[in-house]
């Protein structure tokens, strides 16, 4: 029995041992097609014990990381280069697979080369083992090709989404409602509206379609004829503007209205285009208004020198209204000049500018400066020449004027000069002539003699007088007049002086305003031109003298000279004599200019007049014509009341009978022959008399013998100190202090360095011994 149990326990142990050994065969061939299954996955795969050591890695692993079994965390930090980001992404990775919780991440390794396609990316996934707790199964993918090819697709896509949303024409869809589907970034930048917007389906296709009939229309056709699928829309902003759009309309329906319509719509702006040829349009008006109103003359020439265009101002100067298009340039270019012209555009054409003056036919006394410029094929234009003509007629008559006025000038500061010499040699010879005449009576043998010497000695002054006319240096007395006084007092000296042979003819203009002028001045001038008249008639004729009112309300210029607005005398003498030559009429107020026979005239007649004229503050013109007579034409300011000065005071004062007096007068005067001849003749008066050769010396006088002095009588330009400096000391010492000056120059020379309350009284040299006693004692005794 116990054998039997022996055997049957026996029986059933080798039983369970058979068992047992099928079972843990099978399970070690399951672990061995693990093991097998395990090394044959082709990507990195490892099992990690809780201490993070390595259990088991695929030969894919040992591959991918060159046999190196550390953990996954420690070889990709390897590779990352210890960056600390992603050391914190597989620290929380490891972390949550060691408590039970799986998770990946994608990592990013630095860049090995400049490219982005040496950028290195890894997928690694944590895994935690069921039942085997710290135990984790590490997986590692190389995802750079995926990832390399996801930026591709993602560059390509946008790509195409900057192109469609950035392209210069604009893209929109929308349904069979019109309400937008799609609208590129471009259309909604035309309208002023947001892709959010438009798409929202608040704002429908019609609602922003203008100036358009579109009740018969569908809602998502965008023009009037439903049959049209292109054409011109204008379609309103955010703004209410409006914008004009070229457009192209598609109508797709997938499956009917109800599943899948919608449109394909193409615009193209207009609106660019349309201001741009508007601008193109006003510029070419603008040009074409400032080409034909410029003030210079333009002209378009090919290369043949034929005239292609030209502008109003060249037409002017040719003094034509007839075109110039078709005509060659040198046509119309005065005969003198066209060599000049032809070198000029040749010169130009090598690129060498160059600028001479021409006259063209219209009119040969216009002068024109002109430049040439060349235009070749290079610029955008037609091959040839630009010219400018500047009217430089005027420029040319003022510098013809400015050095006439610079010789007269220069010519004048001579006489002047050497008028004032002369008036104080005259001064002393009229002087002494006038002592001596004390002591040799009339019957006396040398009374003719001194008289001679005298007389020729008046006869120099009138002369010197002459000169200081032109210079516009003569001492004038002006005062209020009435020119047809004035001519009418010398018409019957007029008549004496032209002869018979030849009718005065004299007409007074109604109501004259008066002139303020010197009268004797006045009167040399009307003389003067009557005699020229006289001289140019050698078989008679008439002579006529018109006098009138004129009112100039705006200045305006005669042959060079501008006449201020105001109102003016006008004096005109005329004749019908033998006119003055053209060659000459500019040259006839020149000094000792005369056409007259050597020693028939000094050749100052006429720059008397001008001097004269010039110095009352008028103009003077001259018009002639050859046998048809000549016309001189004086303007003279109306005089205007204001604050009176001396000069307007009648110039002839009383004559005193008895010219003896007494005070103490200082004589300064640096010439030593005047001051001689005015003491000696001051004292034969009964005057005490200090004499001073300049003004330090005089004031050295006057504080010595201030208090004593009653009159100062004192020369006008002396060196050093001249004479207005000296009595502005001297006021300040004396203000009561009475003054006389003498000059050979005009009075208003010094009176603008005074005070215009200056009660100072002047003398005009050549003086004689009377009229210096007649100032002295009308001076001292006022």
């Amino acid at each position: 029995m116990s054998d039997y149990i022996w055997l049957s326990v026996s029986g059933f142990l080798v039983a369970i041992i058979a068992v047992l050994s099928v079972i843990v065969w099978r399970q070690r061939g399951m672990l061995a097609i693990r093991r097998y299954a395990f090394a044959a996955v082709p990507r990195p795969r490892q099992i990690v014990d809780p201490e993070g050591k390595n259990l088991f890695a695929n030969p894919a692993f040992e591959d991918f990381f060159g046999g190196d079994l550390r953990a996954v965390p420690d070889l990709i930090l390897d590779e990352s280069q210890g960056d600390e980001d992603i050391g914190r992404k597989l620290a929380t990775l490891q972390l949550n697979a060691r408590n039970g919780v799986s998770g990946h991440v994608e990592i990013e390794l630095p860049r090995s080369g400049p490219s982005d396609r040496d950028t290195q990316w890894r997928h690694v996934a944590a895994y935690p083992i069921p039942n085997r707790p710290g135990y984790v199964f590490w997986f590692v993918d190389d995802i750079t090709m995926r990832r390399q090819m996801e930026q591709v697709i993602n560059d390509q896509q946008q790509r195409f989404v900057d192109l469609l949303e950035n392209a210069p024409i604009g893209f929109f869809s929308v349904d069979d409602k019109g309400c937008f589907l799609f609208a590129n970034q471009t259309l909604t930048d035309w309208l002023g509206y947001s892709s959010s917007e438009l798409e929202s389906g608040k704002i429908k296709l019609h609602d922003i379609i203008a100036d358009a009939s579109l009740e018969d229309v569908p809602p998502y056709h965008p023009f009037e004829d439903a049959e049209s699928s292109a054409g011109e829309v204008f379609l309103k902003t955010g703004d209410g503007e409006k914008r004009v759009l070229a457009a192209i309309s598609q109508h797709i329906a997938d499956g009917g209205a109800e599943k899948g319509f919608r449109t394909r719509s193409v615009v193209r702006n207009l609106t660019l285009e349309r201001e741009m040829a508007t601008a193109l349009e006003q510029s070419e008006k603008r040009f074409r208004k400032f080409f034909n109103e410029a003030p210079v003359g333009i002209v378009l020439l090919n290369e043949r020198g034929v005239i292609t265009e030209c502008n109003r101002a060249f037409l002017e100067f040719l003094e034509t209204e007839e075109s110039a298009k078709g005509k060659p340039l040198l046509s119309l270019v005065g005969e003198e000049e066209r060599d000049q012209v032809r070198t000029a555009l040749v010169s130009a054409s090598t690129f060498e500018r160059k600028a001479l003056e021409v006259r063209l036919e219209g009119n040969p006394n216009r002068v024109c400066s002109m430049n040439v410029t060349h235009v070749d094929e290079n610029s955008g234009l037609p091959s040839g020449y630009i010219l400018n003509f500047t009217d430089t007629t005027d420029q040319r008559n003022l510098e013809a004027q400015f050095a006439q006025s610079q010789k007269m000038q220069a010519v004048g500061q001579l006489a002047g000069g050497i008028a004032h010499d002369f008036n104080n040699l005259l001064t002393a010879m009229i002087g002494f002539s006038d002592l001596l005449l004390l002591r040799h009576r009339p019957g006396d043998q040398s009374f003719a003699d001194i008289m001679q010497i005298k007389q020729n000695a008046n006869r120099a002054a009138n002369l010197v007088r002459q000169l200081l006319a032109f210079s516009r240096q003569q001492t004038l007395q002006p005062r209020r007049l009435n020119v047809t006084d004035i001519i009418a007092e010398l018409a019957h000296l007029l008549r004496r002086l032209i002869g018979e042979n030849i009718e005065l003819r004299i007409t007074h203009g109604r109501d004259l305003g008066d002139v303020k002028a010197d009268q004797g001045q006045l009167e040399q001038v009307i003389i003067n031109l009557a005699v020229n008249a006289r001289d140019a008639m050698d078989h008679g004729g008439v002579l006529e003298i018109i006098t009138s009112n004129v009112i100039v309300e705006n200045p305006y210029k005669v042959k060079g000279e501008e006449i201020p607005p105001g109102d003016y005398v006008l004096v005109k003498v005329q004749d019908t004599g033998h006119g003055i030559p053209t060659e000459i009429i500019d040259r006839i107020f020149d000094p000792f200019f005369s056409t007259k026979e050597v020693g028939a005239g000094t050749g100052l007649g006429l720059s008397t007049v001008y001097g004269i004229v010039k110095q009352s503050g008028g103009f003077v013109f001259v018009d002639s014509a050859a046998d048809e007579g000549t016309v001189f034409s004086l303007l003279f300011p109306h005089f205007r009341e204001g604050k009176k000065h001396l000069e307007e005071v009648a110039t002839e004062a009383p004559q005193a009978l008895d010219l003896t007096g007494r005070g103490t007068i200082l004589l300064v005067e640096d010439e030593d022959a005047v001051r001689s001849f005015s003491a000696r003749a001051l004292e034969n008066k009964g005057y005490k008399v200090h004499e001073a050769n300049s003004g330090e010396a005089a004031l050295e006088v006057l504080k010595s013998e201030g208090a004593g002095v009653d009159l100062i009588i004192t020369d006008v330009v002396m060196p050093r100190m001249d004479g207005p400096t000296l009595i502005k000391h001297a006021l300040e010492m004396r203000p009561d202090m009475k003054v006389i000056f003498i000059s050979g120059y005009t009075e208003d020379s010094f009176r603008k360095s005074l005070d215009d309350n200056s009660a100072i009284e002047f003398l005009p040299k050549p003086f004689s011994l009377k009229q210096l006693a007649t100032k002295v004692k009308e001076v001292l005794g006022a």
